[in-house]
């Protein structure tokens, strides 16, 4: 199909957009010129010539086009009224209905401008009264071709304004909807782009909320028996070091993430989980924490309890990477508010329960802890504005999980943190 860039008309097409007024002027002349060929160059012209009163009606008539676009009822009357004018009144024998021209682009104006109900009733009143009336008083007999070609060309202008209104509707709605389908893909990426963003923002917080308060225990302990107990305190530095090791590397492949795909300096290393849980529990036993780790299931097939965290990964099995994740680090962070909350010579106890359908995770401490950790706040002493407890809920809200985290209750000290995953 050619296009309008193609004909080199796309300027003048555009500039007569932009000056509706006169594109309608043009077409009121362009009416106006057809309309005094066909009354003065036609076959029967010279027999039949028109006065000068259908001269002045035909100007009149085809002047009122340039108001179609405003008011296309009002510009419908009038023109129906100059051919119902010069049909009825002026006595010309036969009347000239070349004139009604004027009223068929009007027609055509309003069923384009108009909704499908009322278009139609106001082109079957117009097609009704301009018929029957040339029929009445035009040429003889009443189906003569003069009379019936007026019916035809109004039926026409009103069927053509109807398929223009509803193909300006579909485009309309076409755009519409793509509109829409651009703003939710628009919408959908910024979503994405923030959820990866917290995913991210709560392993660097685990990572290093983890070793960094390893660091500071050990650090901590290597000043103070420096002088006193030296081969202590090179075995803290040997942790620290090794906490360090540990948290650079967690470190490096969190931010590996955001490389490139296919960068070959990107990690490959898998994600931590339950598999990994001696290891952890062993960093807190380094620096003083005891754990005690129990594991339960009630799975048709494997062992069916554990303890010591060795054991645990068996008894729980195979998990989804998402859940053996987020197991983890709910695990970690909690273990490590103990540590860091709970007051020295503290003991946490860790149990996991796998059902078909769940892991339910509990941690458990016996220190004295602080009310302000069942809130989320920072406890005294403490820096303020930590997100520890506010990433697990996350977390687990984000598997369709729950989380949550108080005061053991009923007199008892100490804290517990209670997360339930779902596994399918």
């Amino acid at each position: 199909m050619t296009s309008l860039a193609t004909t080199g008309l796309a300027r003048p097409h555009r500039w007569l957009r932009a000056h509706p007024y006169a594109a309608d002027a043009a077409l009121a002349a362009a009416v106006l010129t057809i309309v005094l060929l066909g009354a003065y160059v036609g076959p029967h012209a010279a027999a039949h010539r028109p006065g000068p009163y259908f001269v002045v009606m035909s100007l009149f008539a085809c002047a009122g086009l340039v108001l179609r676009r405003p008011m296309p009822r009002a510009v419908l009357a009038f023109t129906c009224a100059f051919t119902l004018l010069e049909t009825v009144i002026t006595g010309d024998d036969p009347p000239h209905t070349q004139i009604a021209l004027a009223a068929v682009v009007a027609l055509y104006t309003v069923a384009a401008r108009t909704d499908r109900p009322t278009a139609w009733r106001i082109a079957a009143v117009t097609v009704a009264v301009l018929t029957g009336t040339v029929m009445l008083f035009g040429v003889r007999p009443w189906y003569a071709q003069e009379n019936l070609g007026l019916f035809a060309w109004t039926g026409m202008a009103a069927a053509a304004g109807d398929a223009v209104r509803s193909r300006r509707a579909f485009i309309a709605a076409i755009e519409e909807r793509a509109e829409r389908a651009e703003r939710t893909r628009e919408e959908e990426a910024r979503r994405r782009v923030a959820e990866e963003r917290l995913r991210i923002a709560r392993e660097l917080h685990d990572v290093v909320a983890h070793h960094i308060a390893l660091v500071n225990v050990q650090a901590g302990v290597a000043s103070h028996i420096m002088d006193s107990r030296p081969d202590q305190a090179k075995e803290a530095l040997a942790h620290v070091r090794e906490a360090s090791r540990s948290a650079l590397g967690e470190l490096r492949a969190t931010v590996g993430l955001l490389r490139q795909h296919g960068d070959p300096e990107a990690p490959t290393e898998p994600a931590p989980g339950l598999g990994v849980l001696d290891q952890l529990v062993d960093g807190f036993a380094r620096v003083g924490l005891r754990v005690d780790v129990a594991a339960a299931s009630t799975l048709p097939d494997g062992p069916a309890t554990a303890t010591g965290a060795a054991g645990a990964a068996d008894v729980v099995g195979p998990l989804p990477a998402a859940v053996d994740l987020a197991a983890y680090r709910v695990l970690q962070e909690a273990l490590t508010n103990v540590h860091k909350h709970a007051g020295p010579g503290a003991r946490a106890e860790v149990a996991l329960l796998r059902a078909p359908d769940s892991l339910l995770l509990t941690v458990l401490d016996d220190g004295a802890g602080r009310p302000a950790l069942a809130t989320g706040a920072a406890p005294a002493g403490a820096d303020h504005g930590g997100h520890g407890l506010i990433g697990m809920r996350e977390r687990a809200a984000a598997l369709g999980g729950s989380c949550e985290a108080g005061p053991r209750g009923r007199g008892a000290p100490g804290f517990r943190v209670r997360a339930s995953l779902p596994v399918r």
